[in-house]
């Protein structure tokens, strides 16, 4: 009832282990904290949050318009309506190595146990687009250094995320990655791969966990967690798949909404009020109530 009982500390000490286990961490991308709920009972090992859906939820693309205050009340948002461990889209980090540093401090405070911090210019785009640009390497590692510098619990996993795979080519993201594990990066997010080759190269060239980004419509394949199990990837998220189903499903009720005037059509495919109940957990907070309300007072003078 109301939020999550496991403490930040604990689910980053599970986030470490996962990593650090055989076995891949699988990680659907929330849209919004009760989708956490879903996520959490269908078995999966953690939560992502994607700095493009808190940008498309807002009405906005995915190019660098969010702000530090918006992300983290958010991720505290989402962090506390799961026991799974939740790892955020941090972006470039809001600013130069304080503004990232402080980045670091927000998200620790809003429970998150790991978030990602990548090397494109600012303003940033999505990284499957064409067009986008990354930072030179000495700032790319300003970034991560002033990241881990101002991480106060050291269970926080600090992800360096590259993009430099689609503008300079597989050699020059390998030799970037190297360069962001040497700075103090806990695991690589190689953006963009273009197939189970490259990410089984990414996974020989670094000795931390590196992730998987299975983002439809994008430059990469849909593989298979197992296929990507096998070439050793550690992680992979699944970051706007649920939010794509859930405005598919909207489109299509309001078409029928407009074109009959009615959602009757619609109803077997909703989710029930009992289901919605369970999932916010409706009794509990119920016998929570009448727990307070039925307080005797005359008993209880002291």
């Amino acid at each position: 009832m109301l939020s999550s009982t496991v403490t930040a500390s604990e689910k980053r000490r599970r986030f470490r282990e996962l990593l650090a286990a055989d076995g891949i961490v699988r990680m659907p991308g929330a849209f919004t904290p009760l989708s956490t709920r879903l996520i959490q009972e269908k078995g999966f090992e953690g939560v992502y949050l994607s700095g493009a859906v808190m940008a498309n939820e807002l009405g906005m693309p995915d190019i660098g318009l969010t702000t530090l205050t918006e992300v983290a009340t958010r991720a505290a948002q989402v962090a506390s309506a799961t026991d799974l461990p939740v790892l955020v889209d941090a972006d470039t980090g809001f600013g130069e190595p304080m503004n990232v540093a402080r980045t670091v401090q927000a998200l620790e405070d809003a429970g998150v146990a790991g978030l990602h911090i990548e090397d494109q210019v600012n303003p940033k785009r999505c990284g499957h687009l064409d067009g986008k640009e990354v930072v030179d390497e000495r700032t790319a590692l300003q970034r991560i250094r002033a990241a881990v510098q101002g991480r106060r619990d050291p269970g926080l996993v600090i992800m360096a995320r590259t993009d430099v795979r689609g503008v300079s080519g597989m050699r020059a993201a390998v030799d970037r990655a190297k360069a962001l594990v040497d700075a103090g990066a806990d695991a690589i997010f190689p953006e963009a791969m273009a197939s189970l080759e490259e990410f089984a190269a990414m996974r020989a060239a670094v000795d931390v966990p590196i992730l998987a980004n299975m983002t439809e419509f994008g430059k990469s394949d849909l593989f298979t967690v197992d296929a990507l199990r096998d070439v050793g990837v550690d992680l992979v998220i699944f970051p706007v798949s649920l939010l794509r189903i859930a405005m598919g499903a909207i489109e299509r009720g309001l078409d029928e909404l407009a074109a009959s005037g009615s959602l009757q059509a619609e109803v077997p495919t909703m989710q029930t009020r009992a289901r919605l109940y369970e999932l916010v957990d409706y009794a509990a907070y119920s016998t929570f109530d009448d727990g307070v309300a039925s307080f005797d007072l005359q008993n209880n003078r002291s």
